[in-house]
């Protein structure tokens, strides 16, 4: 690995380990289903980062669950997370459009 590889690894994982403990702090405090799904899909990015450098690293076995040719986890991850992000956003679009 050459030394922006490295940079890129570190930056990703510090900045999502910052925003899960935001997000966490977050959750916390409020009750508000939508703000908890962007809390869940925040730690699901999270998630999908760690498993992509642990993939990077070789250290994942990626053979166990394959479809076709790419990794499950490598496809449920992404999804995984925006489909919290849209769980969120059509909650917080709904109660916007019902106020009126």
């Amino acid at each position: 690995m050459d030394s922006g590889q490295i940079l890129f690894v570190t930056s990703r994982l510090i900045f999502g380990a910052l925003a899960s403990f935001l997000a966490i702090m977050l959750w916390s405090k409020t009750r508000d289903a939508a703000w908890m799904l962007m809390v869940i899909g925040t730690i699901a990015a999270y998630v999908e980062i760690v498993y992509s450098v642990l993939e990077l690293f070789g250290i994942t076995g990626g053979d166990t669950l394959v479809i076709g040719s790419v990794p499950a986890a490598a496809i449920v991850l992404p999804l995984l997370r925006m489909s919290f992000f849209i769980a969120a956003f059509l909650i917080m679009v709904i109660r916007k459009y019902r106020h009126r």
